[in-house]
């Protein structure tokens, strides 16, 4: 079996991760993690959400692994997968994370610390949206200059960064096929007596409402018609089964930085 240690583990994401780990059989979970000073360090995990055996929820990532770990799954903020992903590379775990918001020096950090061990990183670990990746991509190219592109996601009210990591990717995917710069022609909301919609804009458009887990729609608009690509998610465990067929795929890998078309051969 695969031994896991989930980090975040109080989180919505980190409790749907460790109670899957335990559902199946391939992995075996054996560490956790919470923020010094969360309530649930110290506890045993098996009291707190009824699996784990004797997991204890550790307050860092160091403290956590063992022996017997052979993936991180992380699904934190920013500054923590930082933290956690610099313990990794220390000791040459794996990694499967799904953490968005990090940028500018902090990225190309993160990104240079996971090249150094097997590690599946995503803005989206669906299998759906993942697909969706790609069929952007496709559509653009077929359907070409002559269609607007806006980008429309919508979360639920505690999400903290926005536009999505997976709307941007959208974006980029899109911006890419078309040979245009998302930096320049990017445009994140409109207010006011903005002026008619430039030809090469792409529209990347965040909403948040309620307990929505995840919804994005790839609006390609021209005179007449509209096509549009939506993905809607329905339960985070979706997100988290995704995450496990990545941990069970980069376990054993040469490190570097892979993402989950490669995990599932798009």
């Amino acid at each position: 079996m695969i031994g896991v240690v989930v980090t975040g583990v109080a989180g919505r994401m980190g409790s749907t991760l460790a109670r899957l780990v335990e559902e199946d059989t391939g992995f075996c979970l054996t560490g956790a993690t919470e923020a010094p000073g969360h309530p649930w360090v110290g506890q045993g995990l098996k009291g707190l959400l009824g699996v784990g055996g004797e997991v204890e929820v550790a307050p860092s990532l160091e403290a956590s692994l063992s022996d017997q770990a052979q993936v991180v799954i992380d699904f934190t903020q920013p500054q923590a997968t930082l933290s956690h992903l610099e313990i990794a590379a220390e000791r040459g775990v794996s990694m499967v994370i799904g953490t968005t918001g990090l940028s500018g020096d902090d990225l190309v950090k993160a990104r240079s610390m996971a090249s150094r061990i097997p590690c599946v990183w995503a803005p989206n670990m669906s299998v759906g949206v993942n697909l969706l990746f790609k069929l952007v991509g496709e559509v653009a190219q077929i359907l070409g200059e002559d269609y607007d592109v806006e980008v429309v996601e919508l979360h639920h009210r505690f999400k903290k960064d926005a536009p999505s990591g997976t709307a941007v990717r959208l974006a980029e995917n899109v911006a890419r096929v078309l040979g245009r710069d998302l930096g320049r022609v990017g445009i994140y909301g409109r207010h006011g007596l903005v002026g008619e919609r430039k030809k090469e804009d792409i529209g990347i458009m965040a909403l948040r409402a309620g307990d929505v887990v995840g919804e994005h729609t790839v609006i390609f608009g021209a005179q007449g018609e509209r096509v549009e690509l939506t993905h809607r998610a329905h339960s985070r465990e979706t997100f988290a089964r995704g995450a496990l067929r990545a941990a069970k795929w980069v376990v054993g890998k040469g490190p570097g930085l892979y993402d989950m078309a490669q995990v599932l051969g798009l």
